[in-house]
This record gives structure tokens, C-alpha cells and sequence, in this order.
């Protein structure tokens, strides 16, 4: 076993008031969708001062379905060359084993890969603190007092469900080498996470200035421009940046504070991100379409909500591209300070696309029957999303429990047929309802049926794709 070298320190060592501290962290997290989330940069202070970034981090991974999380930790303590994995079977923190991946073995064959050994290492100061027993002195190993990795493994147990975990501590070894090594092992249910901080005990506004250089530089993919930057994890960073250019993947900023954020000493502070990698989706809209159909949908909320009787803005078919007068399926959702306020579309094809959005911008604001009208002094304060659908094709599958495995949030829209009731959830709806059996339950509801008749003989599923764009 990995046993934990700084439970009680970073983070409680009692599992009960662990998971309670976690899922706290989460529970006051914002949401931020990713239908094709692929790595994460998250901070590994103690949760006390870097735990709100890490959560907002790990909430993008909530009901997801995640086998491996492969999780890339700079050595603090051990004059390390190259990339150390740990020699065990499983890795403890006080809520339980997580089982270490067997890719690890065949990894550490790979150069410049290697299991853990013996090798210099300074104790930090709070070694005897901790709940490790101490090896006799020069037996110490990169692992035995690392908290990078550690730190990371209670939040994944709680948002991750059954996986295993491929843990890797970076030394002095090139990035792009490790991230050459990892691409072979990656699938579509693996997640990278390089664990970093970043500056570290400057003044606030002048740490804000390099963590927002730094910051950039990832977002920007800018490899060159990183190395210059300050990040106890920039190894680890590197890394997840040479994988991502080798993957066609992009990166956004999920959080960005510091340690005076949370403590209020802003004399000398650390720096902490949270910073998401993710596979971008093919676009079939260009940006001109898009802002075409959102000031469309504008127009359309802003008439009928004068002018109920009114149907909207009368648009001559010539003057729109062709793509935008094609038949789709679309919905238009109203948002009100991020409050749904109204919400209707079509599930197959109807008409053209802009006369969708048209239409259905004004059900969403006057026919939904779960709110009122939109009335002309809440125009302003009312975001539109667009939807644009795929066609639905039917989801085979030969018992609930195979439903399950094959529902994919949290990219999935859902069309659920029972007898001949019907019922649909946007993609979206998987951030108010990550549980795979709770999305169903609450699907068979609003197919008005009992929340268990997903489960019966009659019951039959087509699942869709959307892209979704909305105002800024």
C-alpha cells in the first residue's frame, strides 16, 4: 500500500469529516460543462487555503465515467530524475483504497519512467507530524513525504466513483518525453491531472500579476512562454500541455485565486488555478451564424414580450446562409441571474433552422407552462442559450442496469419513451442531475410516470448530441 503521508495535516485524517469537508468543497463549486473533458491542472495546498479551486476543478468530473485517473505530481522532497510510480498495489487515503492502475507496471518500463527507489531526500518539517511511519534514514523514496499526488486522491474518490489511479511524481525530466509516453495509454475514460501550484510567496498583487501570465500561457497552449513562468508544477503542467497540443485539445480557466483570498494575509501568498483541458467540439456553426440566430432569438423576446400577439420577427429566407435554412431541431432556454425562466424546442426536424429559433424563442418566453410570460422589463436580464439538435437514434439495450452503462453524460441528451408517454432531457440537464438513475427517475416524471417506470418491458431510449452556444 501507498499509505498517506499528510492526512490530518492537509486534509483531515478522519474519514467522516474528510468526506464531509470534500463534498462540501464541491457542493459550493459552480458548474462548468465539458461534454469531452480530458485533463485538469488543480492545486495542492491544503485544502484549507487551495480546496474551493481544487473543487471547482473535480466538479467538472461529476458523473462522469472515469476507469483511470492518471495523476502527475511534481517531487517536492527528492532530488528525482525522471518520472517515479509507485512499487504497490493500491493507494490508502482515510476513505479507502483506490487500486492502482496496471498500466503502471508496463509504464514503468518505459523510459523515462521508473518505480520508486531509494534517493536523496530532504524530510520537509513537518515529517514527524505526520501519520507515516519514518524509514530508517536513507531509505526514504520520492514517495514516502509527497503530498502533490496525495492531496488530489480524496477528491477523486468522492467524484470519480470505482476507478484506479496511475500515479507519476515528475522530476528532472522533459515534459514532452512524458507526455509522448502517456498519449499510448489514454481512452476516452482516462483523466490527466497534473498537480500544481502556482507562484509562491509574493505580494498579492504582484503574485496575481504572475499567476495571470501564467495562466495565459497555458490557456494559450504556449509551451515556450511557460517554461519562463513560476509554478511548483510546471513539470507537471508542461506535461499535460505537450499532450494536449499532440491531441487537438483546448484549455480554459475554471478558477483563479490565492492563499490571501482564503486567509486574509496577503503579505506573502500562494498562487492556485484550477484550469480545465478538454477535446473541442466540431463546430458546425461558424461565429457569424451563431451571433445570427442569438440576436434573432433577441429580437423574438424583445417583440413578444411587448407584444404577445405578435410572432416574431418575419425574416426573408434569401437573406440567411443556406446552412441556417436547412430543417433542424432546436430549443431555445431562457435563464434568468442562471435561474431557468423558460425553456421549449423540437426534438426532430420541423422547419428551418432560424424559423426554429424563431418560434421556439417565443414559446420559451410566453408557452412554457412552468412559468409566467416574460414580461418587457425582464428582456434585459434574460440570457438565451440555442441548442441545435442531432436527430435522435434509438438506444439499444437489454436491461436497466445496461441503460445505465450506456448513458454517456454528459454529452447524452435523452429521449425517453414509456408506452406511449414521452419525455426528453437537454445534455445539460446532467449538471443539475449527474446520478445516471436520479436523471432517470426524474425523466420518468416528467414523462408523467412514476420515477421507477424507466425499469419496465415498455421503455425505450434515442439519445442525441447538441451543439449549444449563448449569449456572452
Amino acid at each position: 500500500m501507498r499509505e498517506p503521508a499528510v492526512a490530518g495535516l492537509f486534509y483531515p485524517g478522519e474519514e467522516r469529516v474528510l468526506a464531509k469537508t470534500v463534498d462540501g468543497l464541491l457542493e459550493s463549486a459552480p458548474p462548468h460543462r465539458f461534454a469531452r473533458l480530458k485533463g485538469l491542472v488543480c492545486p495542492h495546498a491544503g485544502y484549507r487555503y487551495s480546496g474551493q479551486t481544487a473543487a471547482i476543478g473535480y466538479k467538472t468530473l461529476v458523473g462522469r465515467e472515469i476507469q483511470t485517473a492518471i495523476v502527475l505530481g511534481p517531487s517536492h522532497y527528492a532530488l528525482l530524475e525522471g518520472a517515479c510510480i509507485p512499487d504497490a498495489q493500491a493507494y490508502r487515503t482515510p476513505l479507502g483504497l483506490v487500486p492502482i492502475s496496471e498500466k503502471a507496471q508496463g509504464l514503468a518500463k518505459t523510459a523515462p519512467f521508473g518505480l520508486e527507489k531509494p534517493c536523496p531526500v530532504q524530510r520537509p518539517d513537518w515529517w514527524a507530524q505526520g501519520p507515516k511511519a519514518a524509514p530508517e534514514r536513507g531509505q526514504d523514496t520520492p514517495e514516502t513525504w509527497e503530498h502533490s499526488v496525495e492531496v488530489q486522491v480524496p477528491f477523486l474518490q468522492r467524484v470519480a466513483g470505482n476507478f484506479k489511479i496511475l500515479p507519476v511524481l515528475l522530476g528532472d525530466v522533459d515534459p514532452e518525453r512524458v507526455a509522448k509516453a502517456l498519449a499510448a495509454i489514454l481512452d476516452d475514460k482516462t483523466i490527466v491531472v497534473a498537480s500544481s501550484d502556482l507562484s509562491h510567496y509574493h505580494p498579492y498583487n504582484a503574485a496575481k500579476d504572475l499567476d495571470s501570465r501564467c495562466v495565459q500561457a497555458i490557456c494559450a497552449m504556449n509551451t515556450d512562454d511557460m517554461k519562463g513562468q513560476e509554478a511548483c508544477g510546471k513539470t507537471p503542467i508542461l506535461a499535460l500541455m505537450h499532450l494536449a497540443k499532440m491531441k487537438g485539445w483546448k484549455a480554459q480557466l475554471l478558477d483563479g485565486r490565492n492563499s490571501g483570498d482564503a486567509t486574509g494575509d496577503k503579505d506573502r501568498v500562494v498562487g492556485y488555478a484550477a484550469v480545465a483541458f478538454f477535446e473541442p467540439a466540431a463546430e458546425n456553426f461558424a461565429a457569424p451564424e451563431r451571433k445570427m440566430l442569438l440576436e434573432l432569438a433577441r429580437r423574438t423576446l424583445a417583440t413578444v414580450a411587448a407584444d404577445p400577439a405578435s410572432p416574431g420577427p418575419n425574416l426573408d429566407a434569401k437573406s440567411v446562409s443556406p446552412k441556417l435554412a436547412e430543417k433542424r431541431a432546436c430549443f431555445v432556454t431562457l435563464t434568468k441571474r442562471g435561474v431557468l425562466r423558460g425553456c421549449i424546442g423540437h426534438i426532430l426536424p420541423q422547419e428551418s433552422l432560424y424559423q426554429a429559433v424563431i418560434d421556439n424563442a417565443r414559446n420559451a418566453a410566453l408557452l412554457d407552462p412552468r412559468f409566467s410570460p416574460v414580461r418587457p422589463e425582464e428582456v434585459g436580464e434574460i440570457k438565451i442559450e440555442i441548442s441545435v439538435l442531432t436527430e435522435p437514434r434509438p438506444l439499444a439495450f437489454n436491461s436497466p442496469d445496461d441503460l445505465l452503462s450506456k448513458l454517456q453524460p454528459p454529452q447524452d441528451g435523452v429521449l425517453l419513451r414509456i408506452g406511449a408517454r414521452t419525455a426528453t432531457f437537454l445534455p445539460q440537464v446532467w449538471e443539475q442531475l449527474p446520478n445516471k438513475v436520479q436523471f432517470l427517475e426524474h425523466l420518468s416524471e416528467k414523462a408523467g410516470c412514476g420515477p421507477a417506470a424507466w425499469r419496465g418491458q415498455d421503455t425505450s431510449v434515442s439519445i442525441y448530441h447538441v451543439e449549444c452556444f449563448q449569449e456572452n
